[in-house]
């Protein structure tokens, strides 16, 4: 008999791995939004579906929503860091760079969270391995993009706006772990409120600055209900729940399927080109990755 502790350890496994599909065919996705609506469309489109996929969700599981102002206020915050912004910023990239280099980019998400925490929510101290990570996931940047070289034809405003977005992300996991972490509301009910919020702060700008700018396409259709409805709803209750299952620690290592999944896609799908600078450049981000979040040391011993 599979007591119910075993089952606990192994049944994050396959929403792990949704997860890490999920995310990393978001690159693809926003490419294909973007045949049909413009970038401030894509992120107010895909955030609104989401919200309101939740919303059914709740209601249809009971789920008690945040009731206080200030939870609200906390949540918007979230939602600007962790989807509005971020939404906006890869959308507006992804009309000058490939859905490739979104996905690598995206990897350096853990860096620029090891950074503000460091140096901006002062929570922990840079121990050595995690300040190498930082150096050789700068250097991944360089490579990656060009940087060192030219950019080799990439849009540097573009790049620019992939590593604000990222740097977003940074600022978020911080700060949601401080004011909303501890929120005593479920998974679901934290989820909804952070999505719905990120619709209603991009709603405004969608409004003035258009929606649409192309007829709708099958393509456009199913990329925005997949990107809004999955990747941008119940994604945020799977990754709860794969913390809450397997841990932060292991949970973060999603991480590493998202870029190799946007990769493949954009290749395949799209027929984007892959240069050996983003092989190598990409290794380099991955490489921090593990780095800042001590998934591997060079250390020897204490």
């Amino acid at each position: 008999m599979i007591s119910s502790r075993t089952f606990s350890k192994t049944s994050w496994l396959p929403g792990f791995i949704a997860l890490g599909i999920t995310w990393g065919s978001s690159f693809l996705f926003i490419k294909w939004g973007l045949l049909t609506l413009t970038p401030v469309g894509v992120a107010f489109v895909r955030c609104s579906v989401g919200g309101i996929a939740l919303v059914i969700f709740a209601l249809a599981t009971k789920t008690r929503l945040p009731n206080k102002a200030m939870h609200w206020f906390h949540l918007s915050v979230v939602a600007f860091l962790l989807n509005a912004g971020p939404g906006y910023l890869f959308a507006t990239s992804e009309t000058h760079v490939s859905s490739v280099m979104a996905g690598l980019l995206n990897a350096t998400t853990p860096l620029m969270t090891v950074v503000v925490i460091a140096f901006g929510f002062r929570e922990q101290k840079i121990n050595r391995d995690q300040m190498i990570g930082v150096i050789i996931g700068f250097l991944g940047i360089a490579v990656l993009t060009g940087a060192l070289t030219g950019l080799h034809g990439n849009d540097g405003k573009a790049i620019a706006g992939l590593l604000l977005a990222t740097f977003l992300y940074g600022v978020s996991a911080p700060y949601s772990k401080r004011f909303v972490a501890e929120l005593s509301y479920s998974s679901t009910a934290l989820a909804t409120g952070q999505v719905l919020s990120a619709a209603v702060l991009l709603a405004p700008f969608a409004l003035l600055g258009g929606i649409t700018q192309a007829p709708w396409t099958a393509k456009s259709v199913w990329g925005m209900l997949a990107l809004g409805a999955v990747g941008t709803g119940f994604a945020y209750i799977w990754h709860f729940r794969n913390v809450r299952l397997a841990g932060s620690a292991i949970a973060s290592t999603v991480t590493y399927i998202t870029p190799v999944v946007a990769t493949v896609l954009g290749i395949w799908l799209l027929g984007e080109p892959f240069k050996i600078s983003q092989l190598v450049g990409g290794a380099l981000v991955l490489l921090s990755a593990a780095l800042v979040q001590k998934k591997i040391t060079l250390s020897r011993g204490h």
